[in-house]
């Protein structure tokens, strides 16, 4: 399954606990489900990872929560990248907050 962001197809999304490592160079956004509707709440970008706790302990994870109500309602979806640099990924990473304005971007989130 796929879901299109800008002109990107992101893979997902997926329940953020059915996610499992390893992960190589992704651009990642994090969606609140409610109902049958997926919100962009964050957006971010990652080199390889073999950490299984790679997304819970993100400094923005209990914003994710505060959003998606629970995690059972917190959905990943990924855009692989495969030997990327991290300049190519924050541009990406950089358009989608411009167009979406993800809550837990944001500086102060509420």
């Amino acid at each position: 399954m796929t879901i299109q962001i800008l002109h990107y197809e992101f893979l997902g999304p997926i329940k953020l606990s059915d996610w499992g490592p390893p992960m190589e160079e992704v651009v990642y956004v994090m969606l609140a489900r409610t109902e049958d509707t997926f919100k962009i709440i964050y957006v971010g970008h990652s080199e390889k990872t073999k950490e299984a706790d790679f997304f819970t302990k993100n400094d923005k994870f209990k914003c994710w929560l505060t959003h998606a109500g629970s995690e059972k309602n917190l959905y990943l979806s990924i855009y692989p990248m495969w030997g990327s640099e991290k300049k190519e990924r924050e541009k990406i990473v950089n358009k989608t907050i411009a167009r979406y304005n993800p809550i837990c971007n944001l500086k102060d989130p509420t």
